[in-house]
Parts: C-alpha cells; structure tokens; sequence
C-alpha cells in the first residue's frame, strides 16, 4: 500500500499540470486569518489593563494602554486589507472591543482623575460618554459597513478615547505644571467629554490616516508627513498626543462650520441696494412692462370656413 502524502505537488496528481494553481496549506491560510483578529484582541487586552491600571491608582500608564489599543486598533485592519481577510465577524467583534477600549476605559480613566470624590451623579458623565461611543459604533456598521471609505461620519471611537486618556500623561509634563495646572481641568473635561460624545454621534466628516507610498509626489509627501509624526510620537509623547488628538477633533469641527458658512453665504451682501443695469435713476425712464402673457389671444380655430354656398 502507498503510504498516503500530506504535501505532495498537485502537478503529480493525475490531471495535474505546471499552470495549475496550487491550493493554500490550510494551516496558513488559518493563520492568516487569524492575523487581523490578534490585532483586535490585543486591542482589548489593552483596554482592560487600563481599566485595571486605573483602578489601582496607576492613572498614566492607564492612558498609555488605551494608545497602545489605538495603535493596534489601526494595525488591525490595514492588516486585514493588506492579507484580504477582512470579514463581517473581523468588523463585529472590532466593534465591540472598540466599545470597551475607547468607551468603557477612558470613561473610567476621567471617572478615577475628576469625578470619583464629587458629587454622587457625576458619574452620568462617564455613562453619556459611553452611550456616545456604542451608538457612534452600531451607527459606523450600519451606515458605513465597518470600515470608511473617504472619511469618518462623525468622530471615531478610537480618537474620542485616546484624546481623554492621554490628557493625565500631558498633565505630567512641565509645560502643563507651569502654566496650565490652575485652571478649572474638573470642569473643563466635563464639558469635553460631552462635547467629544456629541461629535461621535454627529456626522461631522473626520479624514482618515492617509495611505503611505512612494510612487507619486504626494505620497512621498504623505509618507514624508506620517513619518514626521511618528518621530514625534516616539520622542516626545507626553506632548505629542494629546495636542495632536486636540487638534484633530477642533480642525475637524472648525471645516466643518466654516464650509457650511460658506456654502451658506449669498452671491452678493442681501443690504446692498443694488439697482439693475436696465433702471437709471439719472435719466427717470422707467422700464416697460409687458403683460401680454397675462391675458393670451384666444386661439383661432383650425376649421376652414363655411363655403358660401350663394
């Protein structure tokens, strides 16, 4: 009896031939698959370890996981297209590990800073926060299918939690501690949270990281700015994310408002009396008016006239 092969080349099989595609091994096509989704938990076990983190009173490495989860949560699904083993269950199970890493983790990460010796209803803030983040998720699967394809609807998940958990790693910094430490931070991320649960909900458009490449001038340019980002991010993140996520949600609101001025704005100021070019207030001639229209000849009939038969 032949001993049976569990590799052998279909080109030995009968009918097999050079141009004959081979099939993918199982086993790797299994873990490419796999791939995408180890991303996304990875995103999750970031997210939980920040909310152990903060728990215990470890309030700045409790942010840093949360940007750990961001990066991998960006990771996750250029993976998924890069291997082309994106799926509707890669999108679900994103979704909902996104409501725990940058819904339920920041929340309780400004709940530990501000809230937790207050009043006793300030934790609604914490709850609206998280309502803003599910719905904005459920509304990004159902609108846009889980993934955008030109821009953002709305401020993403990942973007609203990073911005609220890198603020404690900025507040450690001297800039922070010399001219900013005295202002009302309880207050003003109180109203912060609110506004960023409102831009999640809304459909105010946010762009997308650009895709990097060097083939044309403005993907080297693209690629050029990325990586300046990135060199920023590494070598100066207490300073670097916060102000750089602040800066993304207010330039996103800010074109917003000011395209929708100036698609608001008349041709020409509605005050300004401006006479037409056929009136001449000099010469007093006033304009002819024809209301022939108004009252039209009635129509004649097409039948020829009676013959006279005299």
């Amino acid at each position: 009896m032949t001993p049976e092969r569990t590799n052998a080349d279909p080109r030995d099989e009968p009918g097999g031939g050079a141009g004959r595609r081979r099939r993918p091994r199982p086993n790797l096509q299994r873990g490419i698959i796999i791939l995408p989704s180890a991303f996304t938990l990875g995103n999750l076990f970031f997210g939980i370890y920040a909310i152990v983190a903060s728990t215990r009173g470890d309030l700045e490495w409790a942010g840093w996981f949360i940007i750990f989860a961001g990066i991998l949560d960006m990771l996750d699904g250029r993976v998924a297209r890069f291997t082309r083993t994106g799926s509707r269950f890669g999108a679900e199970l994103d979704s909902l590990v996104d409501a725990i890493s940058f819904g339920v983790a920041p929340s309780i990460i400004m709940y530990e800073i501000f809230f937790h010796d207050a009043t006793s209803w300030s934790w609604t803030l914490s709850y609206v926060y998280v309502v803003a983040a599910v719905v904005r998720l459920a509304r990004f699967n159902v609108e846009q299918g889980g993934e955008a394809k030109r821009q953002f609807l709305g401020l993403p998940s990942p973007a609203a939690g990073m911005t609220l958990a890198s603020w404690y790693p900025f507040s450690q910094t001297p800039l922070f501690q010399t001219y900013l430490a005295d202002l009302p931070w309880a207050q003003i991320m109180a109203m912060a949270m609110v506004l960023i649960g409102v831009l999640m909900v809304s459909h105010v458009p946010y762009a997308k990281v650009p895709r990097i490449g060097l083939r044309t001038t403005k993907g080297r340019l693209t690629t050029a700015w990325i990586l300046t980002l990135v060199v920023l991010a590494v070598t100066v993140p207490r300073y670097y994310f916060f102000t750089a996520l602040v800066l993304y949600i207010v330039w996103g609101l800010l074109k917003t408002v000011l395209l929708g001025l100036l698609d608001r704005l008349p041709d020409r100021d509605p005050l300004l009396d401006d006479h037409d070019d056929d009136y001449d207030d000099e010469s007093g001639d006033v304009r002819s008016l024809d209301y022939s229209h108004l009252n039209p000849e009635p129509r004649r009939s097409r039948r020829p006239p009676p013959e006279n038969d005299s």
